[in-house]
C-alpha cells in the first residue's frame, strides 16, 4: 500500500472545495423536521451549524420524492418550503465557516404504506424486506416502528422516472445552497436493492448479470453529475459488507470493486464506503480496501467505529482520505477539537436519536462549555 504523512488533523481539498481537516460529520437520521410537510426549520439549521468544525457535513438521508420516504419525520428536498428550509441550514452552516452536501435518499422497500397515502413501497422486486422495522408515526400521533410493508416491483419506466427525480433533487439542493450531494447507495435502500444479488431478481436490464444491476447505479450517479452540472460535487455511499436490512451480496468484492471501476470512469469526487459496525461485524479486509483504492482515483471515505489511531493508519496506509465519525458526532458537537486535544468525549442519549424537540439533539455541551460549567 502507498504511504502518506498526512493525518486526521491535516487539510484537503476535495476537488475545489477545500477542508480545514479529513473528519467527516456522516449521514445520520435524526427525525426533526417540522410537520406538517416534512420541512428542516431552525432547530435543524442550529444542529448542523454547530458541528461546522467537520472538514464536511453529510446532511441526514433527504428523501427524493414522497415515495421515498420511508422514516417518520424525515425531511424532503422536493418543495419549495423544504429546499427554503434547508436554504436555513446551508446558510447556517456556512455563516458557521463549514461545508455541507446533501445526502439524497429513497428507501425503496424500506418503508410503510402509512407514511406513502397507503400505497406500498417500491423496490427491485418484489420482496419484502422481513424483519425489518422502521420509524412510522402510531394512529395516537406518537412515534413507533412497523415492518416494513410488501413492496411491489418498479416498472422499466418508473425506474427512468426515479433518475428523472434524482436530477431535479440535485438541482434542489444546489439551489438550496448546498456544496455538493452524496446518493446514499448504501444501507439496505433502494439503490443497493439494485445492486445486491439478494435484493434484485429482475430478468430485465437491470437485472441478472453485475452490469446490468450495477445499470441504477450508473444511471442515477450520471444524472445526479448533470443536475449539480460539477462531477467533483457528487459523491457516492457504498456498504459493501453490510447486510443491514436485508441486503446483502453473494460476491460483494467482485460486485463492489466492479462499482468503484464504474464510478471512477464517471469521475465522482468520493466513494464513501460504510463498514459494518455492530458486534461481531465482517471485518472489511485490507486487501479488499486496496482492490477498491485501485480501481477508483478519487476520494475515499470511510466510516464505522473509528478511532483517532485508527483513522490516522487508515491515512497512512493511503487506502482512505477522509474519516467518518457517526454517534460520537450527536454528543460532540465540537468533535474535530475533541479528538485533536484528546479530551473526554460526552456520551450519545439513544433515546433521543429519533425525533423529539432540542433535548439531545443541539443540548450537548461543547468542551469549552464543559470546563467552565
Amino acid at each position: 500500500m502507498s504511504t502518506t504523512t498526512a493525518s486526521l488533523f491535516t487539510p484537503y481539498s476535495l476537488g475545489e472545495l477545500p477542508l480545514p481537516n479529513r473528519i467527516v460529520m456522516p449521514p445520520m437520521t435524526r427525525s426533526r423536521s417540522s410537520q406538517p410537510g416534512d420541512v428542516p426549520n431552525e432547530l435543524m439549521a442550529t444542529y448542523y451549524a454547530q458541528r461546522a468544525s467537520a472538514g464536511l457535513i453529510i446532511s441526514e438521508g433527504t428523501w427524493i420524492s414522497p415515495l421515498g420516504k420511508g422514516y417518520a419525520w424525515t425531511p424532503g428536498i422536493c418543495t419549495e418550503a423544504q429546499i427554503a428550509g434547508w436554504r436555513k441550514v446551508t446558510d447556517a452552516v456556512h455563516a458557521a465557516g463549514g461545508r455541507i452536501f446533501a445526502q439524497l435518499w429513497h428507501v425503496g422497500r424500506l418503508s410503510h404504506s402509512s407514511l406513502l397515502d397507503g400505497q406500498p413501497p417500491v423496490s427491485s422486486s418484489a420482496l419484502q424486506a422481513t424483519g425489518v422495522n422502521v420509524y412510522v408515526v402510531e394512529a395516537d400521533g406518537k412515534p413507533g416502528f412497523a415492518q416494513a410493508s410488501t413492496p411491489r416491483a418498479l416498472s422499466v419506466e418508473e425506474i427512468h422516472d426515479i433518475v428523472d427525480q434524482y436530477r431535479q433533487a440535485a438541482r434542489n439542493a444546489m439551489a438550496a445552497g448546498f456544496d455538493g450531494v452524496e446518493l446514499h447507495a448504501a444501507n439496505g435502500y433502494l439503490v443497493n436493492q439494485f445492486i445486491d444479488s439478494n435484493a434484485n431478481t429482475r430478468t430485465d436490464e437491470y437485472g441478472g448479470s453485475l452490469e446490468n444491476r450495477l445499470r441504477f447505479l450508473k444511471e442515477v450517479s450520471q444524472t445526479l453529475v448533470e443536475g449539480v452540472g460539477d462531477a467533483s460535487r457528487v459523491g457516492i455511499r457504498l456498504a459493501p459488507l453490510t447486510t443491514l436490512n436485508g441486503c446483502s451480496d453473494a460476491d460483494p468484492e467482485t460486485t463492489y470493486t466492479a462499482a468503484a471501476k464504474l464510478l471512477d470512469q464517471i469521475g465522482v469526487a468520493y466513494i464513501h464506503i460504510a463498514e459494518a459496525d455492530w458486534e461481531d461485524a465482517p471485518l472489511m479486509p485490507a486487501p479488499f480496501k486496496q482492490r477498491l483504492r485501485d480501481a477508483y482515483r478519487g476520494c475515499l471515505i470511510y466510516a464505522g467505529n473509528y478511532t483517532v489511531e485508527r483513522a490516522n493508519t487508515a491515512i497512512a496506509e493511503g487506502w482512505a482520505d477522509l474519516i467518518g465519525f457517526g454517534r460520537t458526532f450527536i454528543a460532540n458537537p465540537d468533535l474535530p477539537e475533541r479528538l485533536r486535544v484528546g479530551a473526554p468525549l460526552n456520551t450519545p442519549e439513544r433515546e433521543t436519536f429519533f425525533g423529539g424537540d432540542a433535548k439531545g439533539f443541539t443540548d450537548y455541551p461543547t468542551l469549552a462549555e464543559a470546563t467552565t460549567a
